[in-house]
């Protein structure tokens, strides 16, 4: 097949977690024979054409801006459809895959166009991230069902999601797939410095470094976390937490951690580059995916492939990634008395800790790999280029 992936957002773009989903579901399908052309927006210092680990990447010009994010979307749908044009002319696409509601406009012009099914991956929705508030929202809310509405096949990473998607935008379950997210496992076979890192970022040898990755905003739950500073800091006097993300609530978190008189035991980093990142996450002693709304958790298969034991939420999609008690530990959302239980539990019994390691690894190289995700997908460009909706 000849496959275009449709994102706004590709390495070295990343924003949140669609990017690297995307750039590891292209190569997956170029190693099983298919042809694969990702059509995303350009970047400083990157060509307007390359070719990466077989992937063709075409890049469009956002030549008009915005400062509102939602009027700049909808201007760099425009130069991705002239870009999706010029890919189109090199490789005539099979069918088109587009990556949440942002290139919405763009992927369904082309369905038209070119009379080819279109598939569709959410991988959140505006309804779960926010309950929808005002304007921008709800315009978001039905640019996601207008994208599930066009497409042939709509995918969805987890069950959570799945009935999130077929309830709110009362979608056919039977038009419906589940595929989950992909790690590239062996990324976090590496070896590294752990010591060295781990100073770099002001934990001691034996300090106990419990770690965040995430934006920094509402859904990701960071605040109650931070929460849990003074109780865990009493345990364990030489515990460290290290935040590491960019969002809008940072300066609100950074003041939060103030108010817990433990600020000396928190550090936020800010963007770190992914290398730095898998040296970072093999690291850690513990992961702390502390999420309100979670459809997937991605964060949580990193620490799994890292070798490094998750205390996670209780929600969404990643209560399916992670198994209480035995890839993880689940804790309440919303609450630090919870999710502190959580970190002292692990922490506190090295013979655990070994266990859910051993168990998060096995799983995640069996079920989450990228040539299994791979596999699947094609499955479901099979299905919509017959009109299966079985």
């Amino acid at each position: 097949m000849r496959i275009c992936l449709l994102s706004w957002e590709f390495p070295p773009r990343i924003v949140g977690g669609i990017a690297r989903h995307v750039f590891g579901l292209a190569k997956a399908l170029v190693k099983k024979g298919h042809e694969v052309g990702v059509v995303t927006l350009d970047f400083p210092g990157t060509p307007d054409y390359e070719e990466i680990e077989g992937v063709k990447v075409y890049r469009s010009k956002t030549e008009v801006g915005h400062p509102n994010f939602l009027t700049w979307a909808f201007l760099f749908n425009h130069f991705l459809e002239k870009r999706l044009a010029t890919a189109n002319r090199d490789m005539n696409f099979d069918i088109i895959h587009i990556h949440d509601w942002l290139v919405a406009p763009a992927g369904i012009a082309f369905k038209h166009l070119l009379k080819k099914p279109l598939v569709c991956t959410m991988h959140s929705t505006e309804h779960g991230r926010s309950t929808l508030h005002g304007p921008d929202s709800y315009m978001i809310d039905g640019m996601e069902w207008w994208a599930c509405y066009e497409a042939d096949r709509a995918i969805v990473t987890s069950n959570s999601m799945q009935g999130e998607v077929c309830g709110h935008f009362h979608v056919p379950r039977e038009k419906t797939d589940v595929v989950p997210n992909g790690i590239e496992v062996e990324k976090y076979d590496l070896e590294v410095d752990r010591w060295a890192t781990r100073r770099r970022y002001g934990v001691g040898d034996n300090d106990k470094m419990i770690l965040f990755i995430g934006r920094l905003v509402p859904q990701k739950g960071v605040e109650y976390l931070i929460r849990t500073a003074s109780r865990i800091g009493w345990r364990f006097p030489e515990a460290r937490f290290v935040i590491v993300g960019e969002g809008w609530m940072r300066s609100h978190l950074e003041w939060l951690a103030n108010q817990t008189g433990q600020r000396w035991r928190i550090n936020f980093t800010g963007f770190i580059p992914d290398s730095e990142l898998v040296a970072l996450t093999k690291g850690a002693d513990v992961m702390v995916v502390p999420s309100v709304y979670e459809p997937f958790g991605i964060v949580a298969l990193e620490a799994m492939a890292a070798r490094v034991p998750v205390v996670a939420s209780q929600v969404g999609g990643l209560a399916e990634v992670v198994e209480h008690d035995k890839t993880g530990v689940h804790v309440y959302p919303r609450s630090p008395d919870s999710i502190a239980w959580g970190v002292e539990r692990v922490l506190s019994d090295q013979g655990y800790r070994d266990w859910l390691v051993k168990n998060a690894y096995e799983t995640v190289t069996k079920r989450f790999s990228w040539q299994a995700i791979g596999e699947q997908t094609a499955e479901v460009y099979k299905k919509a280029l017959k009109g299966d909706n079985s």
